[in-house]
C-alpha cells in the first residue's frame, strides 16, 4: 500500500470535521488520571484539536466543558468545581455536566425568572472515571462503553499511571505498536550501537506473524534460534484500535492535536505472595521525562528511545516517501483498517472495535496466554530474573530505577512499588 499525500492528510488530521477526527471521536480516550483531579479539580486540556476544561465536581463526577464562559468569555479553567457542575469565577454563572446554565445569580435575582439562563448552554462533552483514569468522549450519542480490557480485572497488582507529551502526530506513535522489528534495533541494540559495539547486538528476528482480531491486531515473532514454543510467538503483542498498545502494559497515544500526542501508560505488575491481598485506594500518577533540563533526549529508557524515533520522522511523517518492506505488513494492515473505519463512519456506521454490549464488557479477554503470568504471585527467582532483565534493558539508569519505560518516577511511587514487590520490608506511609 503506497500512501498518497491525500491519504496521509486523512490519516493524520484529527480536528473537528476531519475524517480521522470523526473516527477518533467514536471512541473513549484517557486524558488524565483520577489522582490528578483529586489534587486539583479543574484542569485545562487539549484533545483532538479542541481546547477544553476538565473538572471533578464536589460529588465526585467529571465534566468536560468549553474553555470560555458563554457570558463574557472568561476562562473556565479558573472556575469553581461545585456539586453537579462548574461555576465561572467571573460572574458566577454555573453549568451542569451537560453544559446547561443552571444559575446566573444576578440575572435570576433581578428578573425573578430563569428564562434567560435556560436558553444558554455551553459546549460540553462526557467524561467518566474508570480504572484510575479519566476518559473523554467527544462523539455523537449513543456513546459506546469504556472497554473493560482483561488486565483491568486482575487482582493483587501494583498499578501506576504515567503520562508524557510527544511532539509529533499520533499516528507515527501508534504505528510503532504493530512494528515488531523496531524492538530489536531501537531497544535491544540501542546501547551497544550507540557505544560502538556491534558485536553485542541481539539476536535477529527470523519470522514474523500478524493476526487480525475483533479489536485490532496481534504480532508474533521468532528470533534466531527460537521455535514456536517461544513466549514471543505464543504471546503476541496487541495493537488495539484505534490508538492502544498492550498487553504487558497499556500505552494510549491520544492526539492532543495534529502535532502533539498525549502518551498515557497504565502499568500493572503482580505483587509477591506476602503482600496479598493487595489493593490500592488511589492509583498513583506521575509525569515521565524523556528530555533533560538542557533539552537533550533521555534515552536510557525504552520510551525515550521510541520518542527520538517518532519525532525523528518529523512532526507529521511524510508517508509518500516511504519504502515499506516485509516487516511492515502489520503497519499496512493497520492503515487499511483505519481507512476502512473512516469510510464506515462516513456511511453512518460504527467503526471496528467499539463495545456496546454490557455483558461482553464484563471482561474482554486478549487472544494470548499472558494472563497466566498474573494468576500466581511471582517466585523470588522469577522476580530476580525480571529485575536483571530490566537492568540489561536500561544499563545507564540509576541503580534503584526499575521503571524501564520513562525517567522520573517519584520516590514515593518507587517506595510503594518496592514494598509491593517485596524488595523492602518498610511499608511506605499512605
Amino acid at each position: 500500500m503506497v500512501v498518497t499525500a491525500e491519504q496521509n492528510e486523512r490519516l493524520t488530521r484529527v480536528g473537528p470535521g476531519t475524517p480521522m477526527g470523526n473516527l477518533l471521536r467514536r471512541y473513549w480516550h484517557p486524558i488524565a488520571s483520577e489522582a490528578e483531579l483529586v489534587a486539583e479539580p479543574v484542569k485545562p486540556v487539549r484533545i483532538l484539536g479542541e481546547d477544553l476544561v476538565l473538572y471533578r465536581t464536589l460529588d465526585g463526577r467529571f465534566g468536560l466543558i468549553e474553555p470560555h464562559c458563554p457570558h463574557r468569555r472568561a476562562g473556565m479553567a479558573n472556575g469553581y468545581a461545585e456539586e453537579g457542575g462548574i461555576r465561572c469565577s467571573y460572574h458566577g454563572w454555573k453549568f451542569d455536566l451537560g453544559g446547561q446554565c443552571v444559575e446566573a445569580p444576578f440575572e435570576d435575582l433581578s428578573s425573578g425568572s430563569t428564562r434567560f439562563r435556560e436558553q444558554i448552554c455551553a459546549l460540553a462533552y462526557r467524561a467518566e472515571v474508570r480504572f484510575g483514569l479519566v476518559w473523554a468522549y467527544l462523539g455523537p450519542a449513543p456513546a459506546p462503553l469504556i472497554p473493560t480490557w482483561e488486565p483491568f480485572t486482575y487482582e493483587n497488582c501494583f498499578t501506576q499511571i504515567v503520562q508524557h507529551v510527544v511532539e509529533c502526530n499520533w499516528l507515527q506513535c501508534q504505528e510503532n505498536s504493530i512494528d515488531p522489528v523496531h524492538f530489536e534495533w531501537l531497544h535491544d541494540n540501542w546501547h551497544a550501537g550507540r557505544s560502538g559495539h556491534p558485536e553485542r547486538y541481539a539476536a535477529k528476528h527470523a519470522t514474523l506473524g500478524f493476526d487480525e482480531w475483533e479489536h485490532g491486531f496481534m504480532y508474533r515473532r521468532l528470533h534466531e534460534g527460537e521455535d514456536e514454543s517461544s513466549d514471543s510467538w505464543r504471546n503476541g503483542r496487541l495493537c488495539i484500535m484505534p490508538n492502544l498498545f498492550a498487553p504487558l502494559h497499556f500505552e494510549w497515544r491520544v492526539p492532543i492535536d495534529d502535532h502533539r500526542t498525549l502518551s498515557v501508560i497504565w502499568m500493572y505488575e503482580r505483587v509477591v505472595a506476602e503482600r496479598e491481598p493487595y489493593r490500592q485506594d488511589v492509583i498513583p500518577s506521575w509525569w515521565g521525562q524523556h528530555v533533560d533540563a538542557d533539552g537533550h533526549p533521555i534515552t536510557t529508557h525504552v520510551l525515550g528511545q521510541d520518542v527520538v524515533s517518532w519525532t525523528g520522522q518529523g512532526v507529521i511523517a511524510d508517508r509518500t516517501r516511504e519504502h515499506l518492506g516485509r516487516s511492515d505488513r502489520g503497519v499496512q494492515m493497520f492503515r487499511r483498517r483505519l481507512i476502512a473505519d473512516m469510510e464506515a463512519v462516513e456511511r453512518g456506521e460504527d467503526p471496528s472495535g467499539l463495545v456496546r454490549d454490557p455483558d461482553a464488557n464484563r471482561c474482554i479477554r486478549f487472544p494470548n496466554e499472558l494472563r497466566n503470568q498474573f494468576v500466581e504471585a511471582p517466585t523470588p527467582e522469577r522476580l530476580a530474573a525480571r529485575m536483571a532483565v530490566l537492568k540489561r534493558v536500561m544499563p545507564g539508569s540509576r541503580p534503584d530505577d526499575y521503571f524501564f519505560l520513562l525517567e522520573g518516577q517519584p520516590d514515593d511511587v518507587h517506595q510503594q512499588w518496592a514494598w509491593a514487590m517485596g524488595l523492602t520490608d518498610t511499608r511506605p506511609s499512605p
